[in-house]
């Protein structure tokens, strides 16, 4: 079921290229699991939409972590993996197979898209069921962060993670990369002084 009854606190985003006006909703489920959570698009959270993953599908993502990760980096790899594939799952279900990175539009009418509001809210719920089906290891997930306009473009939203053993911030940014790719794990005091893929 689709819902459009969006509440709450307004917030300002334009990730990058477009102007947004963002309102929280009490229908992001914030207690995600993989038989109950929510997926938002259409810019900015305007369109939420309730699903779940069918238990082959689950188990397809568990099957990257284990036997489990050695080291910090490997889980981050795995997380971009996990991602990437969750997205490829949740495209045909939501219209958004066909989002392009970076706001870009496809020309159809019909195909969904997703801003940063969009992308930093759904890889969060991605990242809280791989933590709390006890996939994440060495990391913990955190608030989104975003990084303002004044200094380093337009306002943008990311995913954040923690590495436990050095307190090390890492953004999780989905929002460059067409849907279905592995996103972007950097510092995040990097990626807040205005990192992007081109920096390379």
């Amino acid at each position: 079921m689709i819902s459009n009854r969006l509440i709450g606190g307004l917030v300002i985003s334009w990730c990058s290229s477009a102007q947004a006006v963002v309102f929280v909703s009490d229908e992001i489920n914030t207690t995600p699991r993989p038989s109950d959570f929510s997926i938002c698009f259409d810019n900015s959270c305007q369109t939420i939409r309730q699903l779940s993953l069918t238990d082959d599908q689950w188990q397809g993502i568990r099957a990257m972590f284990l036997p489990g990760t050695r080291t910090p980096d490997m889980e981050r790899t795995m997380i971009k993996r996990a991602v990437a594939q969750l997205e490829q799952i949740i495209g045909p279900l939501t219209g958004t197979a066909h989002d392009r990175g970076t706001n870009e539009t496809t020309g159809n009418p019909l195909d969904h898209r997703m801003d940063c509001i969009d992308e930093s809210t759904n890889t969060t719920t991605y990242l809280y069921m791989l933590q709390q089906e006890g996939l994440l290891h060495w990391h913990r997930v955190k608030e989104p962060v975003t990084r303002g306009f004044l200094l380093f473009g337009w306002p943008h939203t990311t995913a954040v993670i923690e590495q436990e053993n050095n307190r090390q911030l890492w953004a999780v940014d989905s929002w460059f990369h067409d849907n279905g790719t592995a996103p972007e794990i950097v510092p995040l005091e990097q990626w807040k002084q205005g990192w992007s893929p081109t920096d390379r």
